[in-house]
């Protein structure tokens, strides 16, 4: 008997990841190795904040499954996919690092993804469009404990929703998406960073920092954000045409367990 196997690795041209959050508990590990291990490409753009240096330094946090992220891409680097890894401003020690190669993972302070049809996208963190970031850094690390103490209650949620057979979804996001003056922050920001691509001359740009994916079209400049794996969990992908999405990877989970007791190996009968 023959079983054919299911569950074959999706191809893209390039994926895009950002604000992993490893080393803290907020951290989707779990979900993201499911993605790593269902997903491959020619080029893998870490697009910052993959290791909380902030949250690392008050106190220690590293479990195996944070461990597995890092050896899953390192991984793929050795296997010949083009690691490209951007640091973020929770990441920032790796800057003085940039231009140099480890474990063939390339670290740059920027780059440049030309797309199939030549149309080329600036890959940045973003933080240096926060002008809390850049101005009153006391402000963005109360501002990160803060973000902390909602993740920690995100999780117990999640937990209680898991406990009722409930698929995972985001409280801190869905909160921060009501108020009026993150939504208002969040529009600033797209725009300043849709500007800097115009100001550089390029058609688009792919950025993170914001916890908030999304691809819309600003002033005749494509924004591309591919949002975190804390809250929702998503990824910006191109396929071999130059198309681009987000992959919500928890909402791909959801439906794949939905589906699997209604699946079974097809079997084909040995000649």
């Amino acid at each position: 008997m023959t079983v054919i196997e299911r569950n074959q690795p999706a191809r893209h041209r390039a994926i895009f990841l950002s604000d992993i959050h490893l080393g803290t508990r907020g951290c989707q590990a779990e979900l993201l190795l499911d993605f790593l291990k269902r997903n491959e490409s020619e080029t893998l753009y870490l697009v910052g904040d993959i290791v909380d240096g902030w949250r690392l330094k008050r106190w220690w946090y590293w479990p195996q499954a944070h461990n597995d992220v890092v050896q899953k891409i390192m991984r793929k680097a050795r296997k010949g996919t083009n690691v490209i890894y951007i640091p973020g401003n929770h990441d920032e020690a790796a800057r003085q690092y940039c231009q140099l190669t480890f474990g063939d993972v390339r670290v740059e302070e920027e780059a440049i993804h030309t797309q199939p049809d030549g149309r080329k996208l600036l890959v940045i963190h973003g933080d240096q469009f926060d002008g809390i970031v850049r101005y009153a850094r006391w402000l963005a690390i109360l501002g990160d404990w803060a973000y902390s103490v909602a993740l920690r209650i995100n999780t117990t949620f999640n937990w209680a929703r898991r406990k009722l057979g409930l698929p995972y979804w985001s409280l801190s996001a869905f909160l921060k998406h009501k108020v009026k003056n993150a939504v208002q922050f969040i529009d600033n920001y797209e725009h300043a960073v849709a500007g800097e691509a115009r100001r550089r001359g390029v058609e688009g740009v792919v950025c993170g920092h914001i916890h908030h994916a999304e691809i819309r079209t600003i002033d005749g400049i494509l924004y591309c954000n591919d949002g975190d794996w804390v809250e929702s969990c998503t990824a910006l992908v191109e396929d071999f045409d130059g198309r681009l999405r987000i992959v919500r990877w928890a909402e791909e989970v959801a439906r794949r367990d939905a589906m699997l007791p209604r699946l079974a190996p097809v079997r084909l009968a040995a000649e």
